[in-house]
């Protein structure tokens, strides 16, 4: 008995010493980059002061009205061989803000000398905004899937890893995308499932259904796409990439459509087990009778998320072009063509993962009870 007491307030210790050690972290990352104007190579002023000189109405060729700011700032450079001197600098904003933005006390902001020897703001210094968001998603992970959490954060950092290696290797090795791609499907799966669920016959099965549905999913794509000749498709938005745009197109629809199939895979699996442990002497029909009435549950909102998640990224774009009177079967044709196809081969991953989860999950318990 008194060693089970002991162990209670060691575990509080723990849980303390790493709380602490976790804001301490926050405090002195947030410190920091709001003090690291010393490491760019850019020069960084911090606005002082600000006057608002004059404002004007203006209208343009589409009678769209406007208001235009003109600012006159007082700000105070932070690094480089000019650190200390006051400098003047004048900003021009619009009310709507669709490009630029107003400037306030406080704001740090990249500057660098024209022809004139003057400073001309190039943009503002933001890192400050990043890493609070990136310290709320790390600590809603860890408040609220403790263990779960953590082990998530840590799979999220090797899958963006496994990301920027893909990348680096695919700029010595242009011809090689694709595989690559499919290289990483298979880590992402691997990582993911592994790190959060450990290593069982549900991860094993979640593994294998995924990656089956991910590459089905994606290889009918394709195959739909050569056949139909790609008539339809809009690769406009993806023309400025100096690669090869359908193949990182086609990278980027094998990878995105792996999310959706993953949560589906580890549903069905985990839930399937669940009622397999809780009655070891369930009937494999009555397994498979809830395993689709479970998959008809699931398959409506996810395919609805996937489609709400791409087609939101084109909103923005789609309301200018209809601000600039673009036809509405233009400015969807436009803008909806390739986020449209990511939506559909996502939805096809989702439909075909679930039978192909359900089959794989009941092949494994049908080999236990045999077992048995």
């Amino acid at each position: 008995m008194n060693l089970v007491k002991q162990k209670k307030p060691a575990k509080s210790i723990q849980k303390g010493a790493l709380a602490v050690l976790l804001i301490l972290s926050v405090i002195s990352s947030l410190f920091f980059v709001n003090h690291n104007a010393s490491f760019y190579d850019e020069t960084i002023a911090e606005v002082t002061q600000t006057k608002l000189l004059q404002k004007e109405q203006v209208t343009d060729e589409f009678q769209n009205r406007d208001t235009i700011y003109h600012q006159e700032l007082t700000a105070k450079i932070l690094n480089g061989n000019e650190k200390g001197r006051i400098i003047q600098l004048q900003h021009t904003y619009t009310a709507s803000g669709g490009f630029d933005d107003a400037y306030h006390e406080g704001n740090k902001l990249f500057v660098k000398k024209n022809v004139e020897n003057q400073f001309d703001i190039t943009s503002m210094k933001r890192d400050h905004l990043l890493l609070g968001v990136v310290w709320l998603l790390i600590l809603i992970l860890i408040f609220v899937g403790r263990k779960q959490g953590v082990l998530s954060l840590l799979s999220l950092v090797i899958n963006m890893g496994i990301i920027a290696w893909i990348i680096q290797s695919y700029t010595n090795w242009d011809d090689y995308l694709i595989p690559l791609c499919m290289l990483g499907c298979v880590l992402f799966t691997v990582t993911s499932l592994t790190l959060v669920n450990g290593w069982n016959e549900k991860t094993f099965t979640a593994i294998l259904a995924t990656l089956v549905g991910t590459f089905i999913s994606f290889g009918i794509a394709v195959f739909v796409l050569w056949l139909t000749k790609e008539n339809g498709m809009r690769y406009e938005e993806l023309q400025f990439i100096t690669r090869p745009y359908k193949t990182l197109f086609f990278a980027g629809l094998l990878v995105a459509s792996l999310g959706a199939v993953m949560d589906i895979a580890i549903t069905m699996s985990s839930s399937l087990f669940g009622l397999y442990e809780k009655n070891p002497h369930i009937s494999i029909k009555q397994l498979a009778k809830s395993g689709r009435e479970i998959g008809k549950d699931i398959m409506g909102p996810m395919t609805n998320i996937l489609f709400f998640v791409y087609v939101s990224g084109s909103i923005p774009m789609m309301m200018l072009f209809f601000k600039n009177h673009a036809t509405f079967t233009y400015t969807l044709s436009t803008n909806l063509t390739l986020e449209i196809v990511r939506a559909l081969v996502g939805g096809l991953g989702i439909v075909l993962t679930i039978p192909i989860s359900l089959f794989i999950v009941l092949f494994f318990i049908k080999r236990k009870q045999v077992k048995q």
